[in-house]
């Protein structure tokens, strides 16, 4: 199950998750981090205590990750949550690290350190407009603020030819493995959604969460935030700048998320502001499933079950 930040994806999966006699693994490379729970919004205590919760809030914060490594821990822990006869429940907003696991990554040949670094080393807006001369549409599939996504996508286009959209295309054959869900919301209801998620990242002692971060790692610096909150801790702007700079900031990652989800996968879609509870919402993604999911026994979504799901929850 994916979609844009702020849709509701954890609490569905949650209730998903308890129904099916399930558990949740998260696919979202910044919630992987320890230490960051509020500014990554990751499941709450109270979620995690309802149902076992995967690849959550594990890593160092000094360390990296990337899609390849995902894929390999994403799997074991489906193996393992399938023998224990329950159900894994892929939950999370980055596109890459999920099509990674659903068709295998793109082959991209191989480059050497000295080629990436002389790319590093360019400004970042002569790095623009370089990826921008030879592949005029990568910079709209991108995050053009983040140098580290926009010299992988020049790097890639420099080494294949080809623009950076061909060589995403260039995975493997879906097998069918996965059924799922992508998440959307109505664009005002979204943007109110994630204007109030950071309002409550403040109360919740986001800031200071951030202060004690301070040795992070590149990776998790790359956290929507991050930067704006340093930013805010050594006075360079107000309380006020530094939230319209997040909400800003989400929103365009939201959108990025919704053109993935829209281009990469073939999941039905399912639009949380035209229901009007939880409750409505899980019955849907049920009816969803149950309809696109020949390969799963068909009882497991029968709202029938849903108290012995329940009673295998974790």
């Amino acid at each position: 199950m994916t979609g844009p930040t702020g849709a509701g994806k954890s609490a569905l999966a949650v209730a998903l998750a308890l129904h099916l006699g399930g558990e949740i693994v998260g696919a979202d490379a910044f919630q992987i981090y320890a230490g960051l729970p509020i500014l990554t919004a990751q499941a709450t205590p109270a979620q995690r205590a309802l149902v076992p919760h995967h690849l959550v809030g594990f890593l160092d914060l000094k360390q990296g990750f990337d899609a390849a490594i995902y894929a390999e821990e994403a799997w074991r822990c489906i193996r393992d949550i399938q023998l224990r006869g329950r159900v894994p429940i892929l939950t999370g907003g980055t596109g890459l690290y999920l099509k990674a696991l659903t068709h295998g990554l793109a082959e991209i040949p191989k480059t050497d350190p000295a080629f990436r670094a002389r790319i590093a080393a360019m400004p970042l807006e002569n790095v623009l407009a370089q990826l921008s001369e030879k592949d005029p549409a990568a910079s709209a599939t991108i995050d053009t603020q983040n140098p580290v996504r926009v010299c992988r996508a020049l790097e890639i286009v420099l080494l294949t030819g080809r623009p950076l959209a061909e060589s995403r295309s260039a995975w493997s054959e879906d097998k069918g493995l996965f059924r799922g869900l992508v998440l959307t919301r109505d664009r005002e209801d979204l943007r109110c959604r994630i204007a109030a998620n950071v309002e409550s990242m403040f109360l919740s002692g986001m800031v200071e969460e951030v202060r004690a971060a301070s040795h992070a790692g590149e990776g998790a610096r790359r956290a929507i935030g991050f930067q704006e909150i340093q930013q805010l801790i050594r006075g360079e702007i107000s309380e006020g700048d530094c939230k319209a700079a997040m909400v800003m900031a989400t929103q365009r990652y939201a959108k990025r998320q919704l053109t993935w989800g829209r281009t990469q996968f073939t999941f039905p879609t399912l639009n949380l502001s035209e229901l009007p509870s939880p409750e409505a919402a899980l019955s849907a993604a049920l009816a969803i499933l149950n309809s696109h999911a020949p390969c799963l026994p068909k009882q497991l979504f029968n709202n029938g079950r849903a108290d012995s799901g329940r009673a295998r929850g974790g």
